[in-house]
């Protein structure tokens, strides 16, 4: 018997127990809905994290007072840290051979308001103007603010989309005015829209100039964090070992001690994020998987069921000739159409439930061959494994005693 009829067969039989093999392919859209729905949802999330960070750029890096804080003591023994100030700024810029910019920047949660519409907690950054040079930020209208705005400490604001959306609904922000913290400020630049990043809205913050912020709060508003650009991708690394000299130099660091500040680039942060997200995916994954192993025992019970049923169908066709391994491939076919159908309509399903996820808290998910690949090997490998025991009962049965089965 060829593999062709042998598949015909199992269709038959399939068709003939449409409700039974309905139920059976139930658990297998579950399992393999529950595995795509949480693998597509898992490299929509990474995608997003790498995207997100990688506006570092290559051969960027931001030295930083606190870091990557792993526990409670590293929190407090960082606070003792001395904050970082224009002064180490200015000695990265005067010492540093590979460094191609230099930025910095200090944040504040601030209130700011137009006429009688207002938005609390935006996140105001004093920066400096080559900032946005540096880091990956696109300008949706108007400009940032140039070097001379920021050497005469102007009161100048660079915002993003939802600021304009709450308090310039349908007027062109550029040239207009708002208020910061009670404080007048002209509108010279919107940034392009981002979106949210992990629940978080990305384009509720505003810029200003890092000198008029000093001017407004004085020098010891908090820590400054330092951006640099380094000449070449390749250079990256002893562009951060000169840096580090300087620094450790300047703040009296002694040999032996570890640095009283951290660095981050694009690389360590995405390796931090993968290593403490790698258990829970791990445990997402398996706890999704179960539901398709408990499909996978559905379909070799069901298939144990038509074993029996069908012992005397066995026993006449092995009577007249057929041989162990066509009703061997006869009832394996049936367990993988069966797995396989499952997992096509389950991998839809999952993709579908991805999306719609996906929108919900603003993660942009793409469903990509891998899911779609994995999905699909998945509900094979569960009909061939949980299909092949029932399978081989099948083959062994002795044709007399089968005729005999009533």
């Amino acid at each position: 018997m060829s593999y062709l009829e042998a598949m015909r067969i199992a269709l038959a039989a399939i068709w003939a127990n449409r409700l039974r093999s309905a139920l059976t392919l139930l658990g297998v859209i579950i399992g393999v809905m529950s595995v795509i729905t949480i693998i597509s949802a898992i490299e929509g999330l990474m995608g997003s994290v790498e995207k997100e960070i990688n506006t570092l750029g290559p051969a960027t890096f931001i030295v930083t007072k606190f870091g990557i804080i792993t526990s409670e003591d590293e929190f407090f023994k960082a606070l003792k840290r001395k904050n970082l100030t224009m002064e180490d700024v200015r000695a990265v810029e005067n010492s540093c051979p590979d460094c191609e910019q230099v930025a910095a920047d200090v944040g504040a949660r601030l209130r700011i308001k137009r006429g009688d519409s207002g938005l609390r907690s935006v996140r105001v950054s004093g920066v400096t103007a080559n900032l946005i040079d540096i880091i990956d930020f696109e300008i949706g209208e108007g400009r940032s603010f140039t070097q001379t705005e920021y050497e005469h400490s102007n009161q100048v604001v660079f915002v993003g989309p939802t600021i304009v959306e709450e308090l310039f609904e349908g007027v062109d922000p550029i040239g207009k005015t708002l208020k910061i913290d009670g404080r007048v400020f002209s509108v010279i630049g919107v940034a392009k829209k981002r979106g949210s990043f992990m629940g978080e809205n990305q384009d509720n913050f505003a810029m200003i100039p890092l000198t008029t912020l000093f001017k407004i709060y004085g020098r010891h508003r908090g820590t400054l964090d330092i951006t640099i650009k380094s000449r070449t991708v390749e250079g990256l690394e002893d562009t951060q070992d000169q840096v580090r000299a300087i620094l450790r130099a300047r703040r009296g660091v002694a040999y032996n001690d570890d640095d009283d500040f951290a660095i981050l680039t694009a690389e360590n942060i995405l390796t931090f994020f993968d290593n403490i997200t790698r258990a829970v995916r791990i445990a997402l994954i398996g706890i999704s998987s179960i539901a398709l192993v408990v499909g996978g025992i559905v379909i070799m019970n069901i298939m144990m069921v038509s074993v029996t049923e069908r012992t005397r169908e066995i026993g006449i066709r092995k009577s007249i000739g057929a041989r162990r391994k066509s009703i061997l491939v006869q009832f394996l076919f049936e367990a993988v159409i069966l797995s396989v159908g499952g997992g096509i309509i389950g991998t839809a399903l999952g993709i579908a439930a991805a999306m719609i996820l996906g929108a919900q808290i603003s993660l942009p998910v793409s469903p990509s061959m891998f899911a779609i690949f994995a999905g699909i090997s998945i509900s094979s490998g569960v009909g061939i494994f949980f299909g092949l025991f029932p399978a081989m009962k099948a083959s062994k049965l002795d044709p007399i005693e089968a005729l005999r089965f009533e």
